[in-house]
């Protein structure tokens, strides 16, 4: 991928999904609207990806994003799922979430059990708390975007 379109800012509502997330995976995810899935830049295929997110101008945690159909569910439409890696007590429907997407881990793709599912969520979530740790990712988690302040 052609990292001179890096990073990639997105802003949105966080409006509610099918549930799977937290019931089925046991990863919970904040979904962004249609809207803003049908107006991000095309380079951003189907996939996994990660960076920093922040609710309502609060604190900026690693996340994780799926972008796409998920075959496993064979959506009919494109979503934006975004997994914050710190817990959240509360649910945060209707809050602005705030997106610095900085690097994609991989296609997205079917798997045949729940299990593998969750497994090869497991290792995104690994791969990201890792790279994300790296001077050159953790400078990101600093930007004035986070709060509002552009």
């Amino acid at each position: 991928m052609d990292r001179s379109r890096w990073p990639v800012f997105v802003t949105g509502t966080v409006c509610r999904g099918f549930g799977r997330g937290s019931r089925d995976l046991g990863v919970p995810t904040a979904n962004l609207s249609q809207e803003v899935v049908d107006g991000l830049p095309d380079f951003l295929v189907p996939g996994v990806y990660m960076g920093w997110a922040s609710v309502d101008g609060g604190r900026v945690d690693k996340m994780v994003m799926s972008l796409g159909w998920n075959p496993f569910y064979a959506n009919e439409k494109k979503t934006m799922e975004v997994h914050l890696m710190d817990k959240y007590e509360e649910e945060f429907y209707g809050s602005t979430l705030r997106v610095v997407v900085l690097e994609y881990i991989r296609e997205e793709k079917s798997f045949s059990s729940v299990d593998e599912l969750v497994r090869a969520i497991r290792s995104d979530i690994a791969t990201a708390r890792q790279r994300l740790d790296t001077p050159q990712y953790l400078a990101y988690k600093d930007f004035k975007f986070f709060t509002g302040d552009t």
